[in-house]
């Protein structure tokens, strides 16, 4: 993860389904900005006093947390869930 790099905040509209997925543990299948990809469930978000902000998601029994900017999609895997899958990547990234 480029944790180093100056943190980019995320567009306001793409916390909500983070928090919807988050409040409802939902199950996702996690693609990160250098190909990355796994599946994990989503617990709660947090921020750092440098005002970078995290998910953290649970994958067999240990918990890990991705920069929101690190994120390039989101899956929701569980059943009704409200959403299917959300592009978090910008058009410019500057």
């Amino acid at each position: 993860m480029k944790t180093a790099e100056e943190y980019h905040p995320i567009d306001c509209d793409l916390h909500d389904y983070l928090e919807i997925a988050c409040m409802y543990h939902y199950w996702l299948h996690i693609e990160l900005t250098d190909g990355t990809c796994f599946d994990a469930k989503a617990l709660t978000t947090c921020t750092t006093v440098e005002k970078e902000e995290f998910l953290v998601v649970e994958q067999s029994e240990n918990q890990q947390k991705i920069r929101l900017d690190c994120l390039s999609a989101i899956t929701a895997l569980t059943p009704g869930a409200t959403f299917s899958t959300v592009s978090f990547q910008r058009a410019y990234r500057g």
